[in-house]
């Protein structure tokens, strides 16, 4: 055998959001799967399974910027000449990495059958986590007809009736992605979807899908009629008349999600594994994956038995279904044998969206008076269910949007870690900690609770947040400053599908806080940006964090997993707005190559 040697390089990147071009661009063709113990050969050889070479490696393995964002006095910075790289080079063997450096030590460990990568100047970094996913949700997704961008409902219903001409008549047609945020003062109803399109079932999730929209033969398969009651902490919204008009708001929405046949197994594991392809491709090597069902867990178990996942996948179990909690915390936190699936969180839901004004407010809605939104045991948020998941053991995640809901949430969590000292340095985290008061921020550090917010929201929301909650309050929304400064954990995410997953968007929306366009200008409240070391920071050393991975990954460094990511832009030295133009060229997860481009 000989050793290989190949270049990673640049191309021109066609448009990101394409789900056509990024399977397409997927990398199936994985290594054999390694012992990832760091363990000598047994035979004295030394060598390494793969070098990368020739690039510029930010390891990450310096000590944390201060709370305004300064870099350290260790950190690869100086005031003249900015950020520079601290090494060139890595070599692993058995998925760890041996040696971080300088390029001719890290080839002198090619041995006869080393993997050698040229990396042709680019940017190596540790690899990127997605801190709160929707994975499986991704992966239907890519089945259904995707109505993001969709500027009003004649536009949305026009792709489904392109879809109905391609599809048998009486099967069901699946949506997703129309803003339920930008829309919510001229909501769709079921009419002009039921005429254009009688002979399926549709079902159409929006953007964050807090709500569904369907048209009148869906809404009969799911046996909503005129005396159906709304349930605890949703609506169905009626016409004059009393009747259903196809669109159903927060915990109304399972009503839809359960007359939609399930997929069956095979299906939900190809649905999966799709989805986790197109993660690698877009450079993750691990992710959150937020909300679990019963059915995904076991989707999830049968591929790490399998040792078919190309990355890891820490699974934060839904205490929506309190049979499989009760399970787990039978079961107790679990690590595969692979170490690439990790059991040991649990996720719940306090309040519902801001968008739909589901979050709970501590004061009314600033555009809709007397209205404070959703929230607690009416949102299916099950105390007792959480409580004892968290003495057992189990770090939770708690969806908390409104200000009324973040507190709620935090009370909740001390009381239960006042009473059970289990329950305590579990890293419990808030999932979007979206609209807070000063009172609270403080609270996060001095709980030691884990802010888990989403960049991309803050721009894709500024549109209408500040018409929900007013001038004042909006102070205290998407507020990465303010709880960085506070002392606050934080973590960053894209919260997929609902929001473009690339992590080049994610950056450019932590670091700018402007849009795509680059609107607006100076960014929306920018007090509030992050630095590029933070940004970079949010989505691997504290995304580790988070998931109590630490001591395995998020930095690049001798005896860590070879988890790494190779992008075609410098986060620390480019322009903000050279990110979106940024291309993901090589991912690594446990030393294997999980996609090159």
């Amino acid at each position: 055998m000989t050793a290989t040697h190949v270049s990673c390089g640049p191309r021109p990147l066609p448009r990101r959001r394409l789900i056509a071009w990024l399977t397409g661009c997927l990398c199936l063709g994985l290594v054999a799967a390694c012992d990832r113990r760091a363990a000598p050969a047994a035979d004295g050889d030394t060598s390494a399974d793969l070098i990368l070479h020739n690039g510029r490696v930010y390891s990450l393995a310096w000590q944390e910027p201060d709370t305004d964002g300064r870099p350290a006095a260790d950190a690869p910075f100086d005031s003249v000449g900015g950020w520079h790289p601290d090494a060139a080079a890595v070599a692993i063997r058995n998925g760890r990495i041996v040696y971080v450096g300088t390029d001719s030590a890290a080839l002198a460990r090619r041995g006869p059958a080393t993997r050698v990568i040229d990396l042709a100047g680019q940017v190596l970094l540790p690899g990127l986590v997605d801190a709160h996913a929707h994975v499986a949700e991704l992966g239907q997704s890519m089945d259904r007809v995707n109505l993001t961008g969709s500027a009003s409902e004649a536009e949305a219903v026009e792709r489904i009736v392109a879809r109905a001409a391609q599809t048998p008549k009486g099967e069901w047609i699946l949506g997703y992605g129309w803003d339920e945020g930008a829309w919510a003062n001229r909501y769709p109803d079921q009419r002009l979807l039921s005429a254009r399109v009688p002979d399926h079932p549709v079902v159409l999730r929006s953007l964050h899908g807090f709500a569904a929209w369907a048209n009148a033969r869906a809404l009969a398969l799911a046996h909503i009629t005129r005396e159906t009651p709304s349930p605890d902490g949703g609506e169905i919204r009626r016409d004059a008349a009393g009747d259903p008009t196809g669109l159903v708001l927060n915990r109304a929405v399972p009503l839809l999600d359960n007359a939609v046949p399930a997929p069956t197994p095979a299906q939900r594991d190809a649905q999966v594994l799709r989805a986790l392809h197109v993660m690698a491709a877009a450079g993750y090597t691990g992710v959150h994956e937020t909300g679990v069902a019963a059915d995904v867990m076991e989707s999830f178990e049968r591929l790490a038995t399998q040792d078919s996942l190309p990355l890891r996948v820490y699974a934060m179990l839904s205490a929506r279904e309190p049979a499989l909690i009760r399970r787990w915390i039978t079961r107790g936190p679990f690590t595969s044998a692979n170490g690439l699936l990790t059991v040991r969180a649990v996720k719940a839901y306090y309040d519902g969206a801001l968008g739909s004004r589901g979050a709970q407010l501590l004061a009314d809605y600033a555009d809709r008076p007397g209205h404070r939104g959703v929230s607690g045991g009416t949102y299916g948020f099950d105390r007792r269910v959480v409580a004892d998941a968290m003495t057992a053991g189990f770090q939770v995640g708690i969806h908390a949007i409104g200000d009324a809901g973040n507190r709620a949430t935090l009370d909740f969590i001390d009381s239960v870690t006042r009473a059970a000292p289990t329950a305590r340095g579990l890293r419990h985290r808030v999932e979007h900690a979206q609209l807070l008061t000063p009172t609270d921020i403080a609270r996060f550090a001095s709980m030691g609770v884990t802010a888990s917010v989403q960049p991309p929201h803050a721009v894709e929301d500024k549109g209408w947040a500040e018409t929900r909650v007013g001038r004042t309050r909006i102070a205290g929304a998407y507020a990465w400053r303010t709880l960085r400064r506070a002392g606050a954990a934080m973590v960053f995410s894209s919260d997929l599908p609902g929001s473009d997953w690339s992590p080049f968007y994610g950056l450019h929306s932590a670091i700018t806080r402007q849009d795509t366009s680059g609107a607006p200008a100076g960014g929306w409240y920018p007090a509030q940006r992050m630095t590029p070391e933070e940004a970079v920071r949010g989505y691997t050393v504290w995304s580790a964090r988070a998931g109590f991975d630490e001591r395995e990954s998020g930095t690049i460094a001798v005896g860590k997993r070879a988890d790494l990511t190779l992008v075609s832009v410098d986060p620390f030295r480019a322009d903000p707005a050279a990110l979106l133009r940024g291309q993901v060229l090589l991912t690594v997860s446990h030393g294997r190559v999980t996609y090159q481009r």
